[in-house]
């Protein structure tokens, strides 16, 4: 299996809250109220840990809260390269209502310095190399800027990495400048960084054809419950995932990436890659949590799970 870095610059501990139906404005009471120390490429480290790969975790954690994390980390085995900053990691309150729609209440996250920004590059130019890709994933906390991601992705690429980079907003669009080999953003985050829509197939095929002559060799559109489509460089496919009872969207994305990521460093074929990691995804939401908790489950969904061609070359 390989070993595998991920980058959350932002983490967060998520409480997600159960609820039948939100009412704005009345007392609400929950049957289920659970918190995780979460954020993107720590949710993606977990789903790679089931899978059976070794991880690396690192960005940037508050000093006062991270408790939490230290234990998931001791808990999944995870290498601890985690900068740890003043103040407390970022408290997100996920919504998640019986019919499958989440409210999402996400902080800012704490000041990051200059002084950690260099501690961190210096840290990862001591452990990345020998890891077979990194993950950089997720918001970016205050005191970063979307110019210092973009020279992240380069800095990682210069010391020989492939770089899975799943962001949105202005993060996104300068990171695209910098070639990451994976992306995999929604039709609206990849709209908003392009400046153009890029609802239409017809859109999608030229934004993917684009990007890849920048050097983004896979290019992951993410549509929820309508599937996803994967341009790359032999033909586009698209999968349909199966029906499920949904309980929470919440690190659905990260679970498709995670899948991805899998696929494509343990040598699998498009096909068997974008189904499995579709498969993962359709069972994210069938569970609060990240990981895979049920290999038998994972495999009738597999089943179910619809890929074909979507474009010819």
């Amino acid at each position: 299996m390989a070993r595998v870095l991920t980058i959350t610059l932002n983490p967060a501990l998520d409480l997600t809250v159960r609820l039948g139906h939100l009412a704005p404005g009345e007392v609400n009471r929950s049957p289920l109220m659970l918190t995780h120390a979460a954020g993107k490429g720590v949710n993606v480290a977990q789903v790679l840990a089931d899978l059976g790969h070794t991880l690396t975790v690192s960005g940037f954690l508050g000093e006062d809260n991270q408790q939490a994390f230290d234990a998931l980390f001791k808990r999944r085995g995870f290498v601890d390269a985690f900068i740890r900053v003043p103040g407390e990691t970022r408290i997100n309150i996920k919504l998640a209502e019986d019919d499958g729609r989440v409210t999402d209440l996400n902080g800012l996250g704490p000041q990051v310095s200059a002084q950690a920004q260099q501690a961190l590059l210096d840290t990862l130019d001591q452990i990345a190399v020998g890891h077979d890709a990194v993950v950089v994933a997720g918001s970016l906390p205050q005191g970063i800027s979307p110019q210092w991601l973009r020279d992240l992705v380069l800095r990682l690429k210069a010391l020989g990495l492939k770089v899975i980079l799943d962001t949105s907003g202005q993060a996104l669009k300068e990171g695209l400048t910098a070639g990451p080999w994976l992306i995999k953003p929604n039709t609206e985050e990849l709209s908003d960084a392009l400046g153009r829509d890029i609802s239409s197939l017809e859109a999608q095929v030229a934004a993917a054809s684009r990007l890849q002559a920048q050097g983004v060799e896979h290019v992951v559109i993410s549509h929820g419950a309508d599937g996803v489509n994967w341009f790359s460089r032999g033909p586009a496919l698209q999968a349909l995932p199966p029906k499920v009872s949904v309980a929470s969207t919440v690190g659905a994305g990260d679970s498709l990436l995670a899948g991805m990521v899998h696929g494509l460093l343990s040598g699998h074929s498009p096909e068997q890659t974008l189904r499995t990691a579709t498969a993962i995804a359709a069972m994210a939401v069938t569970q609060i949590g990240f990981g895979i908790s049920d290999a038998a489950h994972l495999a009738t969904l597999e089943s179910g799970v619809s890929v074909r061609p979507l474009t010819e070359e």
